[in-house]
């Protein structure tokens, strides 16, 4: 899967969690989930929870930790990915 597709696809999961969904509209790489979305940083633990669930992949605590900004979040889903 290419990053324009997890992207597309992590839009979706973000989609509960970001209270201003316009800001989904504009999404980039460097979009930092707490800063930019303004996702608190309980329900980031969702965001990860259901990003295991979407692509059937199972995320660390060290990849979770990483998982700032959605160019970080495409980097961990596709290194899960190829296991």
């Amino acid at each position: 899967m290419d990053r324009q597709a997890i992207l597309e696809e992590l839009k979706k999961v973000l989609i509960p969690y970001t209270e201003n969904k316009q800001l989904l509209e504009g999404i980039t790489e460097d979009t930092d989930l707490l800063k930019d979305l303004k996702i608190n940083s309980a329900n980031l633990v969702d965001v990860i929870i259901d990003a295991e669930s979407k692509y059937d992949i199972e995320i660390d605590m060290d990849a979770a930790e990483r998982m700032v900004n959605v160019g970080t979040c495409i980097d961990v889903i596709q290194e899960k990915m190829k296991r």
